[in-house]
């Protein structure tokens, strides 16, 4: 069942605790009239949920356990599973859109690397509370991401398998999608935006799920600083303008498109506010070497 197969395009998702969602992600994947060309990996991290109802019902899709905790393992697990010369990395909470295969298999023929398209919706009914406010405006900006930062995230990441071996494997306790484009950007790959390559994701639903995801970011953030000279400097520096962040960015907010009411932008603007100061304090406290 979980021989390597002969396709030009592996999908690999990894996945953890997240079994509605990684239904939701394959059923978008098995619609689309390309997919049969791919082989489709699943990479589940050793969840606690049981997964044989997907097997059954996604018979074409190849589930493998990685017990090494974290998505870069998980994806590093999915490359070595797999031989296609195309790699198509996405989340299990992602919903890969119409065409994403064909699209992304004509995008990688002008690249090394691709970064797709990540459009937000929410999954609950409106009104948007803070957290879905504060995500429509400011998460999954890829084309800035790519354009201006170098990288793409790995909700819509697309590489070729040789490039992914020259550059090597993703790098745990990093952010890892941020640290692999980086190292591939220094051995002179290619890396393009493609809008019409396109995955959607929902909007952080509540402050805890926004918290815990910006406490990673931050703790792998600076992990990535460790190479840099005066590392702590740099970082006390960073965290006194994350703090002042909200100022330029409360414009942007008020005159989002993607805010349909008052009251959600109201709710934005806390939100804001509250999380630029959360992340300015845990990166003071990483600066003393005091635990997060």
């Amino acid at each position: 069942m979980n021989q390597k197969r002969s396709a030009d395009i592996a999908v690999i998702i990894p996945h953890y605790n997240d079994r509605d969602r990684l239904h939701r992600c394959l059923t978008a994947l098995v619609a689309d009239p390309e997919i049969g060309k791919a082989d489709i990996v699943v990479v589940d991290n050793n969840s606690d949920q049981d997964l044989t109802p997907l097997r059954e019902l996604f018979p074409s899709v190849r589930f493998f356990i990685e017990t090494l905790p974290g998505a870069a393992a998980a994806r590093n697990r999915g490359v070595r599973e797999t031989s296609a010369p195309m790699l198509f990395f996405t989340d299990a909470d992602c919903v890969p859109q119409a065409g994403w295969v064909a699209a992304g298999r004509a995008a990688l023929d002008t690249s090394d690397i691709v970064g797709g398209a990540v459009e937000l919706f929410d999954e609950t009914p409106p009104p948007r509370n803070g957290a879905q406010s504060f995500e429509a405006v400011f998460a999954f900006n890829q084309k800035y991401y790519v354009e201006k930062k170098g990288f793409s995230v790995s909700a819509n990441l697309l590489t070729w398998r040789h490039v992914f071996q020259d550059v090597g494997d993703f790098r745990p306790g990093v952010s890892e999608d941020v640290d692999w484009c980086h190292r591939a950007r220094k051995r002179k790959f290619y890396l393009i935006y493609d809008s019409s390559v396109l995955v959607t994701h929902p909007t952080r639903a509540n402050m805890n799920e926004l918290r815990k995801k910006w406490r990673r970011v931050v703790c792998e953030s600076f992990e990535l600083q460790a190479g840099l000279p005066f590392p702590r400097v740099r970082w006390a520096v960073r965290a006194g303008l994350v703090l002042a962040s909200p100022m330029l960015d409360l414009r942007k907010l008020i005159l989002s498109n993607r805010l349909r009411t008052p009251k959600e932008r109201a709710a934005g603007i806390i939100a804001l506010f509250y999380l630029r100061a959360l992340r300015a304090g845990w990166m003071v406290r990483q600066v003393f070497g005091w635990p997060v």
